[in-house]
């Protein structure tokens, strides 16, 4: 009887729902979101002007940039509570973690450095220098390059991730603030903020590939200022953030063309695709919303109000 009514009782209770953690620049706060139902579970409170956000490989912790506090703080993602902080140097902006778990690699805007953090022993175990206001940051999957663009300096830069040193660099267009690895490894995308473009590098040689370009009626071109980017679930797009422009381009992989717009919210600066990678989760920082986006149809299903300035995104699979 009694183990009739726990399997029971088992069975009932609901399955929890996958997440997106959204961190708010101006609220200094994290906002959970059910990746099912849009709904808001929970706002937790963050250092200053919290950024770049990333979970660990095994979603047992949360990384957030911390910008004016200057410092990466560990959240619990079950209670919301800081663990503890990790050394990142000063303003850190953006962050990588390595396929390993072991290494957080933090891009210093106000220093010009990029810095390597044991997440083990919490301490700094290098740091480079890079160009000037480094900040977007891409590690390759299988944990041997790690690359950092400075807006300034208008380069990425190819860090061996063994001994710490500059391998290569790269010239892309003006202010280039995010970059990401093909799930295969074998293409590096930058995106250019200013210069309105995403520079496609391959990653062997670090030759240029291509570079594509972004066109819409009525939208100024200086306007068309991609941020954020993200490979579809089968990686023959790319979603690209347009910041003022308020639109999503999807960018077809193997011939780098634009497909199509997606209009979201004001200023989108980041992404992230849901646990089940049917959804599309936009951070729109000037209209303080995250658009939803069905990533089959192409259309937005829903605006889900968030705190002020959302920047970051990241998905957590619950179940």
């Amino acid at each position: 009887m009694i183990r009739a009514l726990l399997l029971t009782t088992v069975l009932a209770s609901p399955a929890m729902a996958d997440e997106i953690w959204v961190t708010n620049e101006l609220d200094n706060t994290v906002s959970v979101i059910d990746a099912d139902s849009f709904e808001v579970l929970h706002t937790y409170e963050t250092g200053q002007r919290p950024r770049g956000v990333t979970f660990s490989r095994d979603f047992s912790v949360l990384y957030i940039c911390a910008s004016d506090s200057d410092t990466v703080q560990v959240m619990d993602p079950n209670t919301g509570k800081i663990l503890h902080e990790l050394p990142s140097g000063e303003d850190p902006e953006q962050f990588v973690v390595s396929p390993d778990d072991r290494f957080l690699y933090i891009a210093n805007e106000d220093d010009a450095i990029t810095t390597v953090v044991d997440t083990q022993t919490r301490k700094v175990v290098a740091q480079i220098d890079v160009g000037i206001e480094p900040e977007g940051m891409a590690v390759s999957p299988d944990g041997k390059i790690q690359v950092t663009t400075s807006e300034t300096t208008n380069m990425a830069h190819w860090i061996d991730t063994e001994t710490h040193k500059i391998i290569a660099n790269t010239m892309v267009d003006s202010r280039p603030r995010h970059a990401e690895f093909s799930p295969d490894g074998k293409q590096l995308w930058v995106s250019a903020e200013v210069g309105g473009t995403v520079s496609v590098f391959d990653v062997e040689t670090q030759q240029e590939l291509g570079k594509i370009g972004f066109e819409m009626p009525n939208i100024r071109p200086e306007k068309l200022q991609p941020v954020g980017m993200k490979f579809s679930p089968d990686a023959s797009k790319v979603f690209v953030a347009l910041g003022p422009a308020n639109h999503i381009a999807v960018v077809d992989v193997a011939t780098r063309e634009v497909e199509e717009y997606i209009l979201v919210g004001r200023r989108v600066w980041h992404m992230a695709i849901s646990p089940d990678e049917t959804k599309l989760f936009t951070t729109n920082g000037v209209s303080g919303d995250v658009t939803v986006v069905d990533i089959a149809t192409r259309k937005p299903l829903k605006t889900v109000k968030v705190g002020r300035y959302p920047w970051g995104a990241a998905a957590r699979p619950t179940n």
